[in-house]
Parts: structure tokens; sequence; C-alpha cells
């Protein structure tokens, strides 16, 4: 079986911890591991990261490879796309990548989960997983369905028939976008309704039939070969799995999963998941609750206090706060859609920016200078370059770094400095068995991420800003 992870989204539903920069699959929620690392964790018992697929877009190259590297999966493949094209194109991509590269068969079963759902337990998933294996060799399209513990409006629905394939699955009468309330309780009280997980399991050679006939745009591409579908790429429809083969195959077949699952996607499907004190408060950071009741408190780089709350969600991180009403976060996306018509870079960016050599941090900025605490992984090294309009003034706190400015080489040690002219060649890495940290001061007219020349780079950026 060949596991493909799709962890190319850049919500931001969860705004402000998720950006367009940094999103929710690459954020540590409900444990320690990210969701990313959580999802491949679920299925390492069965299936080996040689036979892992993780499908994400280019922009989050780096992310994708920190995390792997983190964890011991460097054999896991990444599929980069080179723009975002929904589900559809992105499970066609893994796919032709399993029969051309992978050399699988037309009867290898392809399992598809998404990167950033919370499941529990994992004993379950690998069992439907089993189920659905052995389907997949019927020529079936297997969807898999939650049983619904409430009239969740957040999710879409399926609708089994009472036609039975097997014990434990059933055809598929239809899909349903998201329902009003009153329509949610009408489907969770029918009990023949199953909340959409996004998860699918077929074979590769009844996915390429099924895509054929009912996406033949899709299948023409990715069937000329794996490099031309992705040069290709900006071709394929915008389209998800659902629209394109779930919803117009006579071949889909549906296994119900009774477990605790959440696609986390609003601060409230978060507080869903999270432990409650007694007064029924989630607290996730340095967070302090009196007298509050069944609120959410997330704190990221302060202390959060909170007095007398009831129903309320409050999230902070070091340059968004944000406050809500229970019940109310899923529209967080209407506030994320009007700044971004005020052209807010809080929409996108973090204040922390993630490298592959390490991080940032903006500590303050104004016109003509911007402070920065950087990060350094030992043994990483930045990019060497230069910059028209800046210069730079680097102060070590921690670790040591090996610093080249123009043809000179030197050791800088903790407390010590140096200084960075502008239109200098440069380069920081970090030699040492430690985290390097620095605080770079920036002065100049023009202090943005662009003005950077690299003119070698370990990490293949040349032709990235």
């Amino acid at each position: 079986m060949k596991l493909v992870v799709l962890a190319g989204g850049g919500g931001t539903r969860l705004f402000p911890i998720s950006r367009n920069s940094f999103p929710k699959q690459f954020l540590k929620l409900a444990t320690e591991k990210s969701l990313l690392i959580e999802t491949i964790k679920r299925f390492e018992k069965e299936i080996a990261p040689e036979d892992i697929i993780i499908v994400t877009n280019k922009e989050y190259k780096h992310h994708v490879l920190t995390e792997l590297k983190a964890w011991g999966l460097e054999r896991a493949h990444v599929i980069l796309e080179p723009i975002a094209r929904n589900t559809a194109p992105a499970i066609a991509l893994a796919v032709q990548y399993c029969r051309e590269v992978l050399k699988a068969d037309d009867t290898e079963c392809v399992l598809v989960t998404p990167a950033d759902h919370v499941i529990k337990p994992v004993e379950a998933v690998l069992a439907a997983a089993a189920k659905a294996e052995a389907l997949s060799s019927g020529g079936y399209f297997i969807t898999f369905g939650i049983v619904p513990d409430k009239p969740e409006t957040g999710y879409g629905y399926i609708k089994a028939s009472k036609d039975t394939i097997s014990t434990t699955a059933f055809t598929v009468e239809r899909f349903v976008e998201k329902p009003n309330r009153e329509k949610a309780e009408e489907y969770l009280a029918s009990g023949e309704y199953y909340w959409n997980s996004g998860m699918f399991a077929f074979s590769v050679g009844a996915f390429m039939k099924e895509l054929e006939a009912h996406c033949p745009d899709i299948c023409q591409l990715v069937q000329e070969g794996h490099h031309n579908a992705i040069e290709c790429f900006e071709q394929m429809p915008n389209i998800s799995i659902d629209y394109a083969l779930a919803e117009r195959s006579q071949r889909v077949a549906v296994i119900p999963l009774e477990l605790k699952w959440s696609d986390v996607g609003s601060w409230d499907a978060l507080y869903d998941i999270l432990e409650k004190d007694d007064e029924g408060n989630a607290l996730k950071g340095d967070c302090v609750a009196i007298d509050c009741n069944n609120s959410l408190l997330v704190g990221s780089d302060r202390l959060v206090a909170a007095v007398g709350l009831e129903n309320t969600i409050v999230v902070e991180t070091n340059d968004v706060i944000v406050v809500a009403k229970k019940g109310e976060s899923q529209k967080i996306k209407d506030l994320v859609e009007q700044l971004k018509t005020q052209k807010r870079k809080e929409v996108n960016e973090h204040t922390t920016t993630y490298r592959p050599w390490g991080s940032y941090t903006i500590l303050t900025e104004s016109i003509g200078y911007k402070v920065k605490r950087i990060m350094v992984l030992p043994g990483e090294r930045l990019s060497l370059q230069m910059h028209y309009h800046r210069s730079e003034h680097w102060v070590v706190i921690a670790g040591t770094a090996k610093v080249t400015i123009g043809e000179q080489e030197i050791m800088v040690h903790e407390s010590e400095s140096v200084f960075v002219p502008k239109s200098t060649k440069h380069r920081m890495e970090n030699p040492g068995k430690i985290p390097l940290e620095i605080i770079e001061v920036q002065t100049g007219a023009y202090l943005e991420e662009d003005d950077i020349v690299r003119f070698n780079d370990i990490y293949g950026r040349i032709d990235e800003k």
C-alpha cells in the first residue's frame, strides 16, 4: 500500500496561528508533533517511509523537508506543486508518481489522507485502511465516513445507500455540501449520513480508469509522464477530488468510522479536542483563567490572563490577538478576507519566519531600521549573498558563528559582533553543536526580503527571493 499525504493547503481558518506562510499542517496543536508528522506516524506500523508520498506546495518545500529530517523520515517522497490546483490534480500527480517512479502496478492500493486532521484511536484507522485495501481489488473508489456525534454544520456529509458491499462498507447514494443546522440535525437523526473525512482509497488501475472517464483533461496530462504533469500543472482544472470523481463515479463505497475525528477547521473544533479544566476551559500556552467558563485561551508569546469570560475564544501571538464568541469562529475566514482587502501583511506572515537553516524573528522595525533575532541550526549555513540597500550588524548571543565578509573569513563568539557593509558578499554558518543565535540590526532605505542577491546556496534557492 502507498500512502499519499496532502500537505499543500494554505488555510487561515486558525488565524492568527495559521497563516499562508506557515499553515495548519505544520502547527503543533494537539501534541508536541506537527499535524503533518502526526499523520505520517499514524500509519508507520503498516506503511514504510519509502511508500509515503507527500504532496505540497513548492512554497512549503523546506517546511516539509525540515519536519521529515527531524523525525527520521527522509526516505519519504516529496512532490512539489508549482501552483495550488486543489485535490484532484494533486492526487492524480501522486498516483502517476507511484506508477512511474515507485513502479506500482495497477493492483496496488493507494490511501489518501489530508495532513492536518486529528484522529483517535490509531488502531481504528489502520483497521479501516486494511478493509479498504481489500475492497480496492474490486475496483471500488472508497471513502471513509465519520459517524457523526452532533449536528455539525462545518463538514460535508456522505449519504450511504442500503446496499452493502461487505459487512463494513456501503455504496454511496450522494455527497452533500455543508448543511444548515436544521439539515444537520435531520442527517444525525437518520443514521444514514456520515461526515466526509476527505480520506480515500483505491487501486492505481481503478483510479486511472475513473480519471479517464470523468476527468480526461487531468488524465491526459498525467499519462504523458510525471515531469510533464509538473510542467503543465497550471493547465489542470482547479477541482476537488469530490467533484472530479467521487460524486460522478458509480463505483464509490463508504466505510463508516466511529472514532474521535476533527479536521481542526476552526477554533471551536480545536476547543473540542483539547482537554478541559473543571470549568470547561481549554488552556494552551501560558494562560491563567479566573471565574471563566467554557472558554478557549491560546497563548504563544506572552501570558494570557482572563477574568470572568464565558464561551469566549482568545488567541494571542506576538503581533495579533483574536477574540471571538465561542460558536462563531467559522467567521474567522471573513475576518481574514477583510484583512486581505486591507493588504495587511499579518494575513501571510508571522513575525517568525522559518528557513531550511533555522528561523528569524522580527523584534522591532520602523523607517530605516529592522531588528531580528536569528537562529541557525548546528551544521547549517545561510546562502552567500549581498544586499544593495542595507547594511547589517550581527551580535552573537549564543553559540559560535563562522562568518564570511568579502574575502575575509572569521569566527565570531558570544558577546562579539561584526559589521556587514552594503553591496558586500557575506555568509553566516553554524559550525558548532548548539544552535547559533544572533541579533541582527539592519539599517538602510529598503529592508524587504527581496533585496537578496544569492551567489551560492546549499538549499537550491538561487532563483528564489
